[in-house]
């Protein structure tokens, strides 16, 4: 007899999906487009559909993601400086500089909801690892 076997979702990919850190299937966003519904594109869901995992584990605990989102901007920001630089180049003899920093401020400009879903996500996943006997064990919801 073969027992039923389920690999374990990959973390970057979930986390790119925007999936639990706990079960890593059920998605944490009421809405999977954050540019359909700006006025809320922020708004979780209190449990995971899934495994019932809270989404806000303690009061306060997204104050951390501004230091997630701070890195992601700041890798962005470097990717696009190379970039430039590789595709465009830079020169102290035009304003070549100056474009790239308007560039790159508008892509971040509009990105940020991305950037402000991934960090959060990316924060709970430090704190919430994946449990392979999630289906087993649910967790009480309060």
């Amino acid at each position: 007899m073969c027992a039923y076997h389920e690999s374990k979702p990959n973390l970057i990919v979930s986390v790119l999906q925007n999936k639990c850190p706990r079960c890593r299937k059920g998605k944490l966003y009421e809405h999977s487009n954050p540019y359909l519904h700006l006025k809320d594109f922020m708004k979780m869901k209190e449990y995971c559909d899934v495994c019932g995992q809270a989404s806000e584990p303690e009061t306060g605990f997204f104050f951390g993601t501004g230091y997630v989102s701070y890195a992601l901007s700041v890798a962005i920001s470097v990717a696009t400086f190379i970039a430039w630089w590789v595709l465009i180049g830079f020169s102290l003899d035009d304003n070549r500089l100056f474009w790239w920093i308007g560039v790159n401020a508008v892509l971040l400009i509009i990105i940020q909801p991305l950037l402000m879903r991934l960090s959060r996500i990316i924060w709970l996943s430090f704190f919430i690892y994946y449990d392979r006997n999630w289906r087993k064990e649910p967790l009480p919801r309060h």
